[in-house]
């Protein structure tokens, strides 16, 4: 009698390839996981070279011009440092200033432009009382101070360390990132270092562009909303248009979020008018930045299906809150980009192998 087969071998082929896809897609999930779980519990180092990458990306031509001016690697990384960090304090401190001036006042309006929406509420059929709504803020608020007070101090040491750390970072990277790529395609198999070349300058390349592309993009948004605030009379325009800026670098969402910040303040500070003209004005801007600028500034290379931004955004924000949201679209860009570059490879090896055994 012969030996009986395996049961493995008895399956179905098809059930066969189902289960080793899946025990792959498990595998892969599982370490994406681990690595994620790692990030997040470095989330200081992992936030500062985040941050190191996306800078050194989006002012490396600073560097390069001041290099073709034959100053020496280090002094040219510092310049280029201190003009970062000139760029960042005067808009912060304007900004700063401008909120201190006004703050008591928009305050005031701020709790006036609540109490007028609670009224609206109440008045247009809503199942909720007015004390209803008012216990509803209040439980709000109280949400939201008691997890400031958790999370508050440690947030605040976390990001300083950081920024701290992005600073240093920075200046090494300017001066000695073309090096330290070097050294480490070096230390990759030979039979590999054209496909770490590739994937890295491709990868590079991508970063680049979506930093480059992405700064432009938000200074547009923060110069055309700021000035629709400042024809409209809104206070607090700049700080405003400041925290547009910023928030323009998480797409989709952050667009939607700081957009809607800045009705809230026009509604409390100039009424149900101007907090209209304002919401019209901030979706003009956003109309043009997706449908006319982003296409043009990004480039096809960078674009991402809007399903696929909004994906990462999510899970970006689920897993790492906001600095998460960041990260998310610039890595799936880059990943997608090294994805594309190993096939290519792995196609055209493919391609060369048969040809090189029938010349043998």
């Amino acid at each position: 009698m012969g030996r009986a087969r395996p049961a493995w071998e008895r399956l179905p082929i098809r059930l066969r390839l189902a289960g080793l896809a899946s025990a792959c897609v498990l595998a892969t999930v599982g370490a994406l996981f681990v690595l994620g779980y790692i990030l997040v519990q470095l989330a200081p180092l992992t936030l500062a070279v985040a941050a190191t990458l996306f800078l050194t990306a989006l002012l490396y031509p600073v560097y390069i011009g001041l290099r073709r001016l034959k100053l020496p690697s280090a002094l040219a990384a510092l310049i280029t440092l201190l003009s970062l960090l000139t760029a960042i304090a005067i808009p912060v401190t304007v900004a700063w200033n401008a909120i201190a001036a006004q703050f008591s006042d928009l305050a005031t309006r701020l709790s006036e432009g609540v109490a007028r929406i609670r009224d609206l509420l109440a008045s247009s059929g809503s199942p909720f009382t007015p004390e209803q709504l008012d216990e509803l803020g209040a439980s709000a608020s109280q949400w939201l101070q008691a997890s400031s007070l958790q999370s508050g101090a440690r947030t605040i040491t976390e990001v300083a360390g950081a920024i701290l750390l992005s600073v240093v970072l920075l200046f090494f990277a300017f001066k000695d990132g073309s090096r330290m790529w070097g050294w480490t395609v070096s230390k990759a198999p030979e039979n590999r270092r054209d496909l770490a070349r590739d994937a890295g300058t491709q990868a590079w390349e991508t970063l680049t562009r979506y930093a480059r592309g992405t700064a432009l993009i938000a200074l547009i948004d923060a110069l055309g909303i700021g000035a629709a605030l400042l024809i409209l009379n809104v206070p607090l325009a700049f700080p405003l248009a400041l925290i547009v800026f910023v928030g323009a670098f998480v797409p989709i969402l952050g667009a939607t979020v700081t957009g809607s910040i800045a009705v809230l303040v026009a509604l409390a500070a100039n009424g149900p008018t101007t907090a209209l003209l304002t919401l019209g004005a901030v979706i003009l801007v956003q109309q043009i930045e997706g449908n006319l600028l982003e296409p043009l500034i990004m480039k096809r290379q960078v674009r991402l299906h809007p399903v696929v931004t909004l994906v990462a955004v999510t899970a970006g924000t689920l897993v790492w809150g906001i600095a998460g949201a960041f990260v998310a679209v610039p890595l799936t860009a880059v990943g997608y980009c090294v994805t594309r570059v190993v096939n290519e490879h792995r196609s055209r090896r493919t391609i060369l192998e048969p040809e090189a055994e029938t010349g043998a």
